[in-house]
């Protein structure tokens, strides 16, 4: 095996500005003696661990190079940068050979592919390394209905994520926007960002264990002291919401009896447990979206907010919002598939001379 390839190149030092510089490694493409070719290593090092463990255990162990924490830093931040600037202006990353499964026949009634959105919070930190509160960063998943094909994209502003979604929708094929389902938790502003950037009348349906979890979370309140008739209680509203929808469930819910002891703090929950069905009435017809076959969970989507989140929320983990969002798009592109991670490494570089 031989050995790592030393190269001796002239190095100048400006006495008035303080300077150095290198000009041969502009020719050569290095950045932070980093070579085009090791890049993409560094930055998937740097995007599947932490920075120092990426440079002290798994780049000296599996290559043999000798890389600071602080180099796998920059550069993962640099080329994660590099993909935000392009997929915020619309140049989605493509993939290294073909994908033709985002285009094939589909059964009749089913979606070209769905479009999931949700998001997690991200520990965060202030001047000088104080704490500040969590941010919450939106992941968008794009898929097709046998789950084989996948696009992730993050953005800590829910309107860029948007505008990235339909890029990557045509990117991939898929030009009508009217064959897409968004399925989501019901958070505030999902749904409205995904009309203004795909289409006003894009199907959404509220994930339905998210719907459930309200109906058991009311249940508890209901039958604070009764757990036989807490567990009666929410089965039967659960099979109402699953077997006839969200208008049936509505019916049902104006119709229970506030009780009287405790009847304040029951009726309360029971308004905003309304208040919540009546806004997602539209997007809980659950007989109707399982007859045509359709997914009603947001399953795929939150997983994958668990797998990105997992470079984010290490022990002891804090981030600035930019350190965050250039790491995050690397692992978000990166869990996307190795064709489309070796695509955007395939993208041109500068050639030596």
């Amino acid at each position: 095996m031989q050995g790592p390839v030393q190269l001796r190149r002239a190095y100048y030092y400006c006495g008035r500005c303080r300077q150095g510089f290198v000009p041969y490694d502009e020719a050569l493409g290095l950045r932070d003696e980093i070579s085009p070719g090791l890049r993409p290593l560094v930055c998937l090092a740097g995007t599947l661990l932490p920075f120092a463990d990426a440079s002290q255990d798994l780049l000296r162990r599996f290559l043999g190079v000798q890389v600071s924490p602080t180099a796998v830093l920059r550069c993962t931040q640099g080329e994660g940068e590099r993909l935000r600037a392009q997929q915020r202006d619309g140049r989605m990353a493509r993939p290294s050979q073909r994908e033709p499964g985002w285009t094939a026949p589909r059964p009749a009634g089913q979606p070209a592919a769905y479009v999931g959105l949700d998001a997690f919070s991200v520990p965060m930190q202030g001047v000088q390394a104080c704490h500040v509160e969590h941010r919450m960063l939106y992941t968008a998943r794009l898929y097709t209905p046998d789950k084989k094909h996948s696009r992730y994209l993050v953005d800590f502003d829910l309107d860029s994520l948007a505008a990235q979604v339909r890029a990557q929708a045509r990117a991939c094929g898929l030009q009508a926007t009217a064959d897409l389902i968004a399925i989501t938790d019901g958070g505030q502003g999902l749904e409205e960002a995904l009309q203004r950037h795909l289409a006003v009348d894009v199907v959404t349906i509220l994930d339905w264990y998210h719907a459930a979890e309200h109906v058991c979370a009311f249940a508890k309140v209901l039958h604070a002291h009764d757990d036989a008739a807490r567990q009666r209680w929410a089965q039967q509203a659960k099979g109402i919401l699953y077997e006839q929808g969200g208008v049936a469930l509505l019916a049902h819910l104006r119709a229970v009896t506030v009780p009287p002891r405790g009847g304040a703090a029951v009726g309360e929950e029971l308004r905003k447990l309304l208040g919540y069905f009546e806004n997602n009435r539209h997007r809980t017809d659950y007989p109707t979206y399982r007859r045509r076959g359709w997914d009603i969970g947001s399953g795929p989507t939150e997983a994958g907010c668990k797998i990105i989140g997992a470079r984010l929320k290490g022990s002891g983990m804090r981030w600035v919002e930019d350190g965050a969002a250039t790491v995050a798009a690397l692992r978000a592109l990166y869990v996307s598939g190795g064709k489309l991670w070796d695509g955007f490494w395939a993208q041109p570089h500068r050639p030596a001379a």
